[in-house]
């Protein structure tokens, strides 16, 4: 790998944090009762402790992708909800490696953060027995909401919609990963696959019966609804598809099942990886975003007259998306690996194009069977399970509501969706416009996005432009095999 100017990572202290109890402070609690969040984490830690669990996982997810972790015994859960549970920023600016480099508001061993659970996300984990898990949001030592919390990004940008235009969006994420047995190999050794059989096949569904069945049941019984399991192109990949949910629950979500199903894995003796690609020579796995707008009750990506029966607001929203797309690669596609994947005639999405049910177009709309008005919703293709899931969700929706700020500004044509592509539009005549072909072209759109930079606020904008070029300059020099060999067990 290229040389880079980084600093090692270094462990935080592990001692216990002590800090004055912050609920009191007008932003540290969202739901502005601080007596009733005290009193909801007792009865959650009672409840934990009926059903046998010892310990709660604390996660949110860095720019670079990977969850992080603080766990607590579950009978100190009202002291995290209280006081939170302390991390350092530094995080924020750790690369992929697990090492550490550094922006213009973070960086450096000082300061420290608190980290504070989410009770309506609580979730008793199936295949970790003892355990259960909680996305955190993450405060400021005197209880403001931190800056650069990808979590209240997304949450930022939900509200917003709501607040501007009053259009609640649900989402939902689509997660594909390789199994493999035993461990991930390094570079030059060949993964083992549990299955080689016809992509989509009923064989790879029977040798995997068992695996796949167990996968089932640990989401079923953490509340989880599963639309479609099903074996994918790959060897040895599997995609699972859940309900949709708000934004904010959406990334939550994409966090939760991953988890599940590497706990899963390792009780089959496999390993489970999201990276982008597994083996630079085949097809890789997506992380696909959809997304739907509603207002009082109606779809309105269904019954207007717009392109396929949206509604012009619909149309907005998914132009804006349309034309942040090379940008908003730099928060979906956030990896060198991610361009290993990012390939023409892969069903990647590697084209700027949206088009109907065309799975080629980096955005492809889907009109859905039966109610339209239930089911019609856009999928975002171009991106992958390497990104933040926080972060992708809130860039999306900041480019959607900049679309829709078109419909009233100097130029509402600027709203208007294009031409819809059919077939592979690599055979299109006129092509349309490829999507960035590296991080650093990605990072070069994302620099001079206004929409994203505003959304994003300087601190968590100048942390993710950071994490990114430090990977470019991580990975500066290394073959398509190694860079694969590198982050395919990272994710």
């Amino acid at each position: 790998m290229g040389t880079t100017r980084r600093t090692p990572a270094t462990g935080t202290d592990a001692a216990a944090h002590t800090t004055a109890d912050m609920t009191d402070h007008p932003d540290r609690r969202r739901d502005g009762d601080p007596w009733r969040a005290q009193e909801r984490a007792r009865a959650a830690a009672a409840r934990l402790a009926r059903a046998g669990v010892h310990g709660t996982a604390l996660t949110w997810v860095d720019n670079a992708g990977l969850t992080r972790v603080k766990a607590v015994p579950a009978n100190r859960l009202p002291q995290a909800v209280g006081a939170g549970v302390g991390m350092s920023p530094c995080f924020d600016v750790y690369l992929v490696d697990d090492s550490m480099t550094a922006s213009e508001h973070i960086g450096g061993p000082d300061g420290d953060l608190r980290l504070v659970p989410d009770l309506d996300r609580l979730t008793v984990l199936s295949a970790q027995p003892g355990w259960a898990w909680a996305p955190v949001d993450r405060y400021e030592q005197d209880g403001r909401p931190y800056a650069a919390c990808q979590r209240g990004f997304a949450r930022r940008m939900a509200e917003r919609a709501r607040a501007e235009h009053g259009i609640e969006l649900r989402a939902g994420f689509e997660t594909e990963w390789v199994a493999v047995q035993g461990e991930l190999p390094g570079a030059g050794g060949e993964p083992a696959y549990p299955t080689r059989g016809p992509a989509y096949g009923m064989a790879r569904l029977v040798e995997t019966s068992d695996y796949l069945r167990d996968v089932l049941a640990a989401l079923t019984a953490q509340g989880v609804e599963v639309l479609q399991i099903h074996p994918e192109y790959a060897a040895g990949q599997f995609e699972v598809s859940v309900a949709p949910s708000d934004p904010v629950g959406a990334a939550d979500l994409a966090v939760l099942v991953r988890e599940t199903v590497r706990a899963v894995s390792l009780r089959h003796g496999l390993t489970a990886s999201f990276a982008p690609v597994v083996d630079p020579s085949g097809v890789g796995s997506g992380g696909h975003l959809h997304l739907s707008l509603w207002r009082e009750g109606r779809n309105l990506c269904a019954g207007g007259e717009g392109p396929f029966g949206m509604t012009r607001e619909c149309e907005a929203f998914l132009a804006g998306v349309l034309r942040e797309l090379p940008a908003l690669l730099a928060l979906g596609a956030p990896s060198p690996a991610s361009y290993l994947r990012l390939r023409p005639s892969h069903w990647a999405g590697a084209f700027q194009c949206w088009g109907l049910e065309n799975r080629e177009a980096a955005l492809r709309f889907i009109t859905g069977s039966g109610s339209a008005a239930d089911t019609a919703n856009a999928e975002v293709k171009c991106v992958d399970s390497a990104a933040n899931p926080y972060l992708l969700v809130g860039g999306v929706i900041a480019a959607g509501l900049a679309g829709l700020a078109e419909l009233t500004g100097a130029d509402p044509a600027a709203a208007r969706l294009p031409e819809p592509v059919a077939g592979d539009p690599v055979h299109s005549d006129p092509a349309p416009r490829r999507l960035p072909g590296s991080l650093g072209e990605a990072l070069a759109h994302f620099d001079s996005s206004t929409a994203l930079r505003r959304a994003l606020g300087e601190p968590l904008f100048c942390a993710i432009r950071a994490v990114r070029a430090g990977e470019i300059e991580l990975f500066e020099g290394t073959s398509e095999q190694e860079i694969a060999a590198a982050t395919r067990g990272r994710y």
